[in-house]
């Protein structure tokens, strides 16, 4: 047998970098394996709460992070038909005062490079690009990692950060990504290209029946990211051909003209089918555990995915730094205080994703009447999400 590593992180993505960085900062080696040609994320808008501005300040990167992100003024929830404000958040001092820290917007590239970075700044953290994960084993001293470029490694601890279609999942779950029978199109256009007339200090998400778009200005407000979202009705689980631009544009047929209009670009932009998982009842074994969208893989309407793996990253550095040698306890640890956390969090996306594409009318009427008569400083809503825990410095 070759070289036994510490810690091997599978998946360079936010989660895995985040989760490498906290620990090679405890003094560990970690080694990172990236299946894609190079480090980098696919995406554009990412938005971070306070839990997970929390844990970014918790790896110590936060000041890095503030310097490309946008601070938006409010969140406005529109109705997409009428184009009318229903509710909004305020993102003043009230809500930095209760919840700790702010609300941001930032390019996810961005967010990805600051983490990126902050690996590369540790020697004892070394990576390994154009490794795609072919299969894991568990021995009683390491853990076993093949590689379908023929690389075969050794681990005392395994990270699975693989994402929703995770090869390190199948240790503790042969849990299939469930198809939530929505699209949701990505696409950013250059402010100067933008012809509607909206306060781009804010954060919008446009509502309706089957339908959501949501805006945003990242990168210094020099772009706006957008992302529509509508229920395709002619899916089959037999084939790929659905969700199609022609849908797209059906589906936000009776939305207000200023969806219309920023639905010009959206065909310029990413194709991608909505999938989460059901909940988990394990995610780690004596040498493995789980890490972000591979443990909790999570609809997108609560802007959670990257704000949990970040939890996850914080969580598992402290379980890990607090546990010494004691692998097996580390790891079972962290797991009893995740699942808890992370499934809240994921069946809360599901149920915010019928609020918000509510298509019966007496329904849509019951939630915009709450939503008008809430104040946008009334955080009621937001307490469980932002409030979770107190992470310590790691």
């Amino acid at each position: 047998m070759g070289e036994v590593k510490e810690v091997i992180v599978v998946g360079g993505g936010i989660g895995g970098l985040a989760a490498a960085y906290g620990i090679a900062k405890l003094g560990k080696k970690v080694t990172i394996l990236e299946q894609a040609p190079q480090f980098g994320e696919v995406g554009a808008g990412l938005q971070v709460g306070p839990n997970g501005l929390r844990a970014l300040d918790s790896l110590g990167v936060l000041d890095e992070v503030y310097k490309q992100a946008v601070f938006p003024r409010r969140h406005v929830f529109m109705d997409a038909l009428s184009g009318k404000e229903l509710s909004a958040v305020q993102f003043g001092d009230s809500f930095q005062e209760r919840f700790g820290y702010p609300y941001i917007v930032i390019h996810r590239s961005d967010l990805h490079s600051v983490l990126l970075k902050a690996c590369q700044s540790l020697d004892h953290v070394s990576f390994l690009t154009n490794h795609k994960l072919e299969s894991v084993k568990e021995f009683a001293d390491y853990v076993e990692l093949r590689c379908e470029n023929g690389a075969v490694l050794q681990a005392e601890i395994v990270i699975g950060a693989d994402g929703i279609r995770s090869m390190t999942r199948k240790l503790v779950s042969q849990a299939d990504p469930v198809v939530s029978q929505y699209v949701a199109y990505r696409f950013t256009v250059p402010m100067s290209e933008m012809t509607i007339d909206i306060d781009w200090d804010e954060k919008l998400t446009w509502i309706g029946p089957g339908i959501h778009l949501v805006q945003y200005p990242v990168r210094h407000k020099s772009v706006i990211n957008q992302v529509a979202v509508f229920k395709s009705y002619k899916y089959n689980e037999n084939s790929d051909d659905w969700g199609t631009a022609e849908e797209l544009h059906q589906m936000f047929g009776e939305s207000y003209s200023t969806i219309k209009e920023s639905l010009k670009f959206a065909e310029n932009g990413m194709i991608t089918k909505l999938f989460d998982i059901e909940p988990l009842e394990k995610w780690s074994t004596n040498r493995v555990t789980l890490l972000g969208d591979s443990a909790h893989a999570m609809l997108q309407y609560l802007a959670q995915g990257a704000c949990q793996a970040l939890e996850d990253a914080v969580c598992l550095t402290e379980k890990l730094r607090d546990n010494g040698s004691n692998i097996v306890k580390a790891l079972d640890e962290y797991q009893q205080e995740r699942i808890p956390r992370a499934t809240q969090v994921q069946r809360g996306a599901r149920t915010w994703g019928e609020i918000k594409h509510a298509e019966d009318s007496v329904t849509r009427l019951l939630r915009n009447t709450i939503m008008l008569n809430r104040s946008a400083d009334d955080y009621t809503y937001l307490d469980w999400l932002y409030k979770e825990r107190t992470l310590t410095t790691v």
